[in-house]
Order: C-alpha cells, then sequence, then structure tokens
C-alpha cells in the first residue's frame, strides 16, 4: 500500500510518501511545494493543484492522507489555507484516489500514543518509526509522514474491525 501524506498549507504543503506492507514502513520521498507570497491567490492555488498533481503522478499513491485544519484564532488565515486545502484534497479526488482526513489529534495519537504530544515528539518518532537519518525539514514533511503513518495505522484499526 502506497500512502501520500499531506500537511496542507498555502506558503509551503508537506507531503511524505510511503509504503506499508502491514507490518513494516517503506520511506519512498518526501519534501515540500511551495507558492510564493507574491502572486495572485487563484495563481498561488493553481500552483498548489498541479504541484499537488504532478507528485501524484510521479508516485501514483494507492491513498491520500490529509490533515484537517485547526485554527483558533486567525480567521484569514484559516479560511486561505482552507482553500488550498481544497485543492489539495481536488487533486486527489479528480485521479480517483481515496481521501481520508486525520484531526492533528488522531495523528499525534497515532504516531506518539498520545494526543497532545508536541512536534519535537512527533518529529522523532516519525524518524524513528521509518527508521530514517534525520529528521525530515522543513517541519512541514515531518507533519506530512506522520499523516501517511497515522493513515497506515488507522486503516489497520479498520480492516481489523
Amino acid at each position: 500500500m502506497r500512502i501520500l501524506g499531506i500537511d496542507p498549507g498555502l506558503a509551503t504543503i508537506g507531503f511524505g510518501v510511503v509504503e506499508f506492507d502491514n507490518r513494516k514502513f517503506k520511506t519512498v520521498d518526501y519534501g515540500a511545494v511551495y507558492s510564493p507570497p507574491n502572486v495572485s491567490m487563484p495563481e498561488r492555488l493553481k500552483m498548489v493543484y498541479d504541484d499537488m498533481c504532478f507528485i501524484i503522478g510521479k508516485y501514483r499513491p494507492d491513498e491520500v492522507a490529509v490533515e484537517e485544519l485547526f485554527f483558533n484564532s486567525n480567521v484569514t488565515t484559516a479560511i486561505m489555507v482552507g482553500q488550498a486545502r481544497g485543492v489539495l484534497i481536488l487533486s486527489a479526488a479528480n485521479t480517483g484516489i481515496p481521501v481520508f482526513e486525520y484531526t492533528p489529534l488522531q495523528v499525534k495519537q497515532a504516531v506518539v500514543g498520545y494526543g497532545r504530544a508536541d512536534k519535537n515528539q512527533v518529529q522523532q518518532m516519525v524518524k524513528s518509526i521509518l527508521g530514517l537519518s534525520e529528521t525530515p525539514k522543513p517541519d512541514d514533511t515531518a507533519d506530512a509522514l506522520a499523516i501517511a503513518v497515522c493513515h497506515a495505522h488507522s486503516r489497520m484499526s479498520r480492516l481489523r474491525t
């Protein structure tokens, strides 16, 4: 099973591609795509869409996992990131790939075992679970890999029940 994890954003979108065979993980690739702030919102969204379509075409995931948004202060930022998140989901949906969504609490619970884990704990567990020699950078890529790991674990739980 090849899983594409996505940490949605507008300026920086993290992605992580992992393979999971019901027992172990293999990291295929990870990174981030960027949209510059000095272009119009429609153009930024098109860039995000095109970049994600390229990634989906290159890695051909079986399933996509996306983090749900959680904002408690800046409504303007939430709206802009929400638009980008919609475009990211659309890029997968247009190819017929199933999309699954997880809250930050679910991701932390699945990766660390504690829903209130801090960013460093999540990064260290991602590094350990995937057998990486260093913590993925930028942080968005580590988050995307954590989302993919969360989906693999959640998928296994659903298959057992």
